[in-house]
């Protein structure tokens, strides 16, 4: 059976908890969030990702990654 990834993550996830996921530094973390091609979500001053928008930019960045690496 196939486990999803980060399956004990929060579906909304904060940089504390990208930091735990990914075991980033903090600032590492709020560097991705400050990325304009990282799905940030921002609600009021937080800045938030989708658990599932993570997953998918993660899988971009593999793809884009070998492609490069292709050439």
């Amino acid at each position: 059976m196939k486990r999803e990834l980060f399956e004990n993550m929060p579906d909304v996830m904060d940089a504390k908890q990208i930091t735990e996921a990914l075991r980033l530094s903090k600032a590492g973390a709020y560097n991705l969030l400050s990325n304009p091609d990282f799905p940030t979500l921002r609600i009021g001053g937080r800045k938030l990702v989708l658990k599932q928008e993570l997953i998918a930019w993660l899988k971009s960045q593999t793809k884009t990654k070998a492609k490069e690496d292709d050439q």
